[in-house]
């Protein structure tokens, strides 16, 4: 094994390595490329032989740009996820569930390394005083670093990966997720400019059916999305996206949702889009929609039924009492579509109006899928009722 080798014998002399060729890129400055990694080895006056050179530049690489040991398992198909749960557990989650795989890494100093050195150049910290991180990298990862004391089994490192795929709903019904009559449903739905949020568990697929949707939005309406990390990304030619900013290292600079809600409204959005609702940003988001903004989003909910309540308690968040929210997403909100996670994978199983019973707010299913097949509920008269106006509007 030299020092351009995977995991080996070798790890002192890697280190060794590594440290000399980032030496030489810091002392020049500037951006690190391939082109500069691959002189820089050359450099170090090392014998590797042109396969170990090419070995040892995509070593460095991974070590100072990339993602260190756990960069051999990009390869890996549907990989979505990975968690680092101490440096001897390490699990991968992809289209098929998730798995453990052999841990690349040989001491909690190896993990607890590669976490700081993501967190930091995302702009954060992650020591004593910041023991919990979530950030999200230049390259769009999505990284979550928890270490001792607040983790007792070390440092856990938590990594999503965006998609380089960007699904449509095409896809989203060839791979069984949404229903042929269902896809044609929700379709009619944006074109009648109903306002939408979709629910879930966390990686149940929201942020996958709420993007392809959207790409269904006419081509001359604007579209400003509001988001804590850049996730959705639909294929429409007019699309600005915000993002949130946590504070910086000297605790300033941080720029959260409702924040973002209030700049979006700012620049005449045709579809105003909050990634995630998640706190006090839903009473903004609610707010608009009552004022004549269409717009859609997404909540954790363990189902269609949750939904109010999942609202009101957002909404406390926010100062407004059960009645007021209530009140205010009756009136804002046209649909709300459920996505599960199942063993068979991801499925949109329901779509609902909402509906004001003696005051409180609930859910009407309209379309459900049962045994595969979209089943009428008590919704679907006031869901055709849209779908209709819809159609005599455009």
């Amino acid at each position: 094994m030299n020092a351009a080798g995977t995991r080996g014998d070798a790890t002192e002399l890697d280190d060794a390595f590594v440290a000399q060729v980032r030496e030489r890129l810091l002392a020049e400055g500037g951006a690190i490329t391939d082109t500069r990694i691959a002189r820089a080895v050359r450099e170090t006056g090392r014998v590797l032989g042109a396969v170990g050179s090419v070995r040892a530049a995509q070593h460095v690489k991974a070590q100072l740009t990339g993602l260190g040991p756990l960069e051999p398992l990009l390869p890996t198909t549907g990989l979505s996820d990975v968690y680092v749960n101490g440096h001897e557990d390490v699990f991968v989650e992809t289209h098929d569930g998730i798995r453990r795989v052999d841990s690349p890494f040989t001491s909690e100093a190896e993990v607890r390394a590669l976490a700081v050195r993501l967190v930091t150049a995302a702009g954060r910290r992650l020591d004593g005083g910041h023991p919990c991180v979530d950030v999200q990298t230049a390259t769009g990862l999505r990284v979550h670093a928890v270490i001792p004391p607040v983790s007792t089994g070390g440092t856990l490192l938590s990594i999503r990966f965006r998609s380089p795929q960007r699904l449509s709903l095409a896809d989203l019904v060839a791979s069984g997720t949404v229903h042929p009559f269902l896809a044609d449903v929700l379709t009619d739905a944006m074109a009648a400019r109903a306002n939408l949020m979709i629910s879930g568990a966390t990686g149940s697929g929201k942020t996958t059916v709420l993007s392809a949707l959207l790409s269904h939005c006419p081509p001359e309406q604007r579209l400003v999305l509001a988001e804590d990390a850049a996730e959705l990304d639909p294929r429409h030619p007019h699309v600005v996206g915000l993002q949130s900013r946590q504070e910086n290292v000297e605790g300033a600079g941080a720029v959260d949702l409702t924040e973002l809600v209030r700049q979006a409204l700012r620049m005449r959005p045709d579809w105003l889009v909050v990634g995630e609702c998640r706190g006090a940003e839903v009473r903004d988001l609610l707010t608009a929609l009552n004022t004549g903004h269409s717009g859609a989003g997404t909540v954790h909910a363990n189902s269609a039924r949750a939904v109010p309540a999942r609202l009101a308690a957002l909404g406390s968040l926010a100062g407004l009492d059960r009645v007021a929210v209530d009140l205010q997403a009756a009136s804002a909100l046209d649909l709300v579509a459920h996505v599960s996670r199942t063993p068979a994978g991801r499925r949109l199983d329901a779509v609902c109006t909402l509906a004001l019973d003696d005051g409180a707010l609930s859910t009407l299913p309209a379309l459900t899928v049962e045994h595969g097949q979209p089943v009428k509920g008590p919704g679907w008269n006031r869901l055709a009722t849209l779908l209709a106006r819809g159609r005599e509007g455009s």
